[in-house]
């Protein structure tokens, strides 16, 4: 069971050497706002990343990809046409393109074939425009940016308001990208160092699903690393291809004894610790966080987030009939508390003025 997992946690024993403690400077649990405050405006843009720090958050999330001259930018996935304004530009439009990312088939126009100028050519858009009416009345106000760009505003953040403002920094499919020479770990580290960030008691933490990329860190990078972990299993042909016999093997006890060879913290999907029946409707909370604490891992959770599409049936409201159900706002402070109820040390939310309010924190700064 486990077996190619079990190995790449040797490799990272032996690469990575004991931990170091790490200096507690936030509350806990912490407040991520993921991809900044993105219930409130279009994801990864500097008005969602200041507008959450100005809501309180303590770390904001920056997932990145690599344009074609290697500057890592932030995007949820290289294909741009859902998030920005690419479509409507006319010089582009010969580059939309059918692409194999990691298995699966994407047609739209892809950040690896643009340089940062075009990039910054764009207008950033709201991806669910129907839920998100405020954050889509934003589209086109703000450029794509860079991972440099991101961690500039979180140390005038930091500085402006007397208080540590982290970085969550995600690598997107890093496999995909070596594959068409534009390998991320090193060039993630490269941009740390240069910012005085490549610490271990730096406020910054770099996640992945994927662990290979994480065990290429762990000898060039103190910072801490967290194991994402979705809910749903991949494909049957890629758990065959890492000696998984079965997903929940990876969230047992014993796999997530094998993920502390090589993370800090486990980023379990909200739905592993809540389930849901197939209404909907959550289930008892399941052992995952006490496991991972008795592993040596902290637990933070993604996403809880406030429309009534991504909470469990008892905690959405209105009436599903009307238009407009699923963007309505639920009880997700609710959600919010029973996590901080089983332990969890962090959670990502798009809406951190509500996750904050609902674990009685200051919410809202000029």
């Amino acid at each position: 069971m486990l077996r190619r997992l079990t190995g790449l946690m040797a490799l990272a024993l032996t690469l990575s050497g004991p931990a170091i403690a790490v200096a507690q400077t936030f509350p806990s649990p912490i407040v991520i706002a993921h991809r900044g405050s993105s219930g409130h405006r279009p994801e990864h843009t500097e008005a969602a990343y200041r507008l959450a720090v100005a809501q309180g958050a303590d770390y904001i999330e920056a997932d990145l990809v690599m344009t074609r001259d290697g500057v890592l930018v932030s995007r949820h996935e290289n294909e741009i046409g859902r998030t920005t304004d690419v479509a409507a530009h006319p010089e582009f439009a010969d580059r939309r393109v059918t692409r194999t990312i990691d298995g699966e088939s994407f047609t739209g126009w892809f950040v690896e074939d643009f340089t940062l100028a075009e990039l910054k050519t764009l207008g950033a858009r709201e991806r669910n425009p129907e839920q998100r009416r405020e954050s889509a009345a934003h589209d086109g106000e703000q450029p794509v940016l860079s991972l440099a760009e991101i961690i500039a505003i979180a140390k005038e953040e930091s500085r402006r308001r007397d208080r540590p403002v982290g970085l969550y920094i995600e690598l997107k499919n890093p496999g995909y990208h070596a594959s068409i020479g534009l390998p991320m770990e090193r060039a993630l580290v490269d941009v740390l160092e240069r910012e005085g960030l490549n610490d271990r008691d730096a406020p910054v933490i770099i996640q992945s699903f994927w662990p290979q990329a994480l065990i290429a860190l762990r000898p060039i990078t103190p910072v801490r690393l967290m194991f994402l972990i979705n809910s749903v299993a991949p494909p049957e042909e890629l758990l065959r291809a890492n000696d998984i016999r079965a997903w929940s093997d990876v969230y047992s006890a014993d796999g997530l004894k094998m993920i502390a060879g090589f993370a800090d913290i486990v980023g379990p999907e909200t739905e592993l610790i809540f389930p849901r029946d197939a209404e909907g409707r959550s289930l008892s909370v399941t052992a995952l966080v006490a496991d991972a604490h008795a592993a040596g891992l902290q637990v933070h959770v993604w996403s809880v987030n406030a429309e009534n599409l991504y909470l469990p049936l008892e905690l959405r409201r209105g009436d599903p009939a009307e238009p407009g159900y699923d963007g309505r706002l639920g009880d997700a402070a609710t959600l919010v508390r029973a996590l901080a109820a089983a332990g969890v040390d962090g959670m990502f939310t798009d809406q951190p003025d509500i996750a904050l309010a609902a674990l009685g924190r200051r919410t809202s700064t000029p």
